[in-house]
């Protein structure tokens, strides 16, 4: 595991001063790897309880150190992000990807043991951030979340493949 701090900087740093990005590499459990955020809870936590933030890839990249910060500070910052809550990226999560949003869906790939954080002050919630399409997303607002989800099981995806056909 290797901790990334992260400077927002000038004009966003006050939003998240002590970010850091965990960057865990695979291990006996999962073949990929994994980057939470550490910080958002600190920033925002409410009666000891806050989010931070895991997206699982399928190399290590400063790019997806790059998006937990994006997501860090569009939490931080005033969005609040929760579980079925979405967020455009922007841009595509790598060259050549169609997804280019991220859903806040429960940490599926890591099992429920990393959704809650114990801490001394309270706990975390460990929340993934999971690249999905335009049209997913739509898809979504019509149908709701749990239709997303159960079209993601039918289609048995690979969320770390960043090239990954849309669900709809």
């Amino acid at each position: 595991m290797e901790v990334v701090e992260y400077d927002l900087g000038p004009g966003r740093r006050e939003a998240l001063a002590d970010l850091r990005v965990l960057v865990v590499g695979p291990g006996p459990r999962s073949d990929c790897w994994a980057y939470v955020t550490a910080g958002c809870w600190s920033e925002v936590e409410q009666d000891g309880h806050g989010l931070e933030f895991v997206m699982t890839a399928h190399v290590r990249d400063q790019r997806f150190v790059e998006l937990m910060a994006m997501i860090a500070y569009y939490h931080c910052g005033g969005h609040l992000l929760d579980l079925e809550h979405s967020m455009p990226i922007g841009e595509p999560w790598v060259p050549g990807s169609a997804c280019d949003h991220l859903l806040i869906s429960l940490p599926y790939l890591h099992g429920p043991e990393l959704e809650r954080c114990p801490l001394p002050e309270g706990h975390a919630r460990i929340l993934w951030a999971l690249p999905v399409t335009t049209a997913e997303i739509e898809f979504r607002r019509h149908h709701g979340h749990e239709a997303l989800e159960q079209l993601f099981d039918e289609a048995e995806i690979i969320p770390t493949d960043p090239f990954r056909a849309s669900v709809v």
